[in-house]
């Protein structure tokens, strides 16, 4: 095995990593242990066929979410010399997540046409500065609605784990990191680096960009792509919702198809299981707020009150506001 010093820089695939204010260790760690454990044979931890930095504007530690401390390994170097910058997000409570050298630099970058991915909540920080509006944007289904409220003219979902096209990349987070590290690694190195990383990290399989992220609404088991993706995109069109051939053209499939997918693995239609949805998640406002019931109504996407408390009714036996009050009891 060739040692670093034999391998040309240019060959090596670099990245740098921009961590914000009480980033997620875990998509970070998933990340940047997948590129090290491709850039050596097993576990031995060269950087022979892949490099990093931690890039920041001081060295000072960078505190995550669980309260582990990361040290900065470089300045903003010119960012042409790494093949992706990618920026690993967090909390979200955080008014500037990272300060404004990092952002003007993430700017140079995208000057540059070096392509940036954000992880986790790096998409919001990318997204707040410039940067993605003309890509789509994957998150996570926790986030979806506060990308939304915050950027209602970008592009976004949060039914597939990553999205990477030629100048950006946005993953949901979570164990999803070490699949997209696995397809890039893929791209620059070989599948036997990815294969080396993946079998080492304990992963049998890393899924792809079309996978679907493992979100069960109404606790609806089942191990098709489609209907998981159909639920999720219900979940997340709630107040504002979709009609059902909408709905089929995001999933890929015609409304038939659709009808019968639901009728076949739901013993219920779209339609039906949609309007529940939307009930589950009135139940959860009805215990959770002191919201008018008008205010519930329309956030769960009905148009009045009374509509709203018939089908309630009509599915959990109860009118709302008895529902309400037993749950406060």
């Amino acid at each position: 095995m060739k040692s670093a010093n034999d391998v040309p820089e240019i060959e090596r695939l670099k990245i740098g990593f921009v961590l914000a204010r009480s980033f997620t260790l875990s998509a970070f760690a998933l990340f940047v242990d997948t590129l090290r454990l491709a850039s050596d044979e097993t576990d031995k931890s060269g950087r022979v066929l892949a490099d990093w930095q931690l890039l920041a504007s001081t060295r000072n530690l960078i505190t995550s979410s669980c309260g582990v401390q990361v040290a900065p390994t470089s300045d903003f170097v010119d960012p042409g010399e790494f093949n992706y910058i990618v920026v690993v997000g967090g909390l979200l409570n955080s008014e500037f997540p990272v300060d404004s050298e990092t952002v003007s630099y993430l700017k140079r970058a995208a000057a540059a046409k070096v392509p940036l991915i954000g992880v986790c909540t790096g998409t919001f920080i990318l997204a707040e500065a410039g940067l993605m509006k003309y890509h789509q944007t994957c998150v996570s289904w926790l986030h979806f609605q506060a990308f939304r409220e915050r950027f209602p003219d970008h592009a976004v979902r949060a039914d597939r784990l990553f999205n990477l096209d030629r100048t950006r990349g946005s993953c949901a987070g979570g164990s999803s990191a070490a699949d997209m590290a696995a397809s890039i690694v893929r791209r620059h190195i070989s599948r036997e680096a990815e294969t080396n990383a993946l079998e080492v990290l304990q992963i049998e399989k890393a899924r792809s960009a079309s996978d679907i992220q493992p979100r069960r609404p109404l606790s609806i088991e089942s191990h098709d792509p489609r209907l998981k993706a159909a639920l999720i995109i219900m979940e997340n069109h709630i107040e504002n919702t979709i009609s059902i051939p909408k709905l089929a053209a995001l999933v890929g499939i015609s409304r038939r198809q659709l009808e019968r997918l639901f009728m076949e693995k739901t013993r219920s239609s779209p339609a039906l299981v949609y309007t529940r949805v939307r009930l589950e998640r009135a139940k959860h406002l009805l215990m959770q707020t002191r919201a008018p019931m008008i205010e519930i109504a329309i956030e769960v996407g009905f148009e009045n009150a009374s509509h709203f408390s018939r089908l309630f009714r009509q599915t959990y036996g109860q009118p709302p506001s008895k529902f309400r009050s037993a749950a406060s009891n």
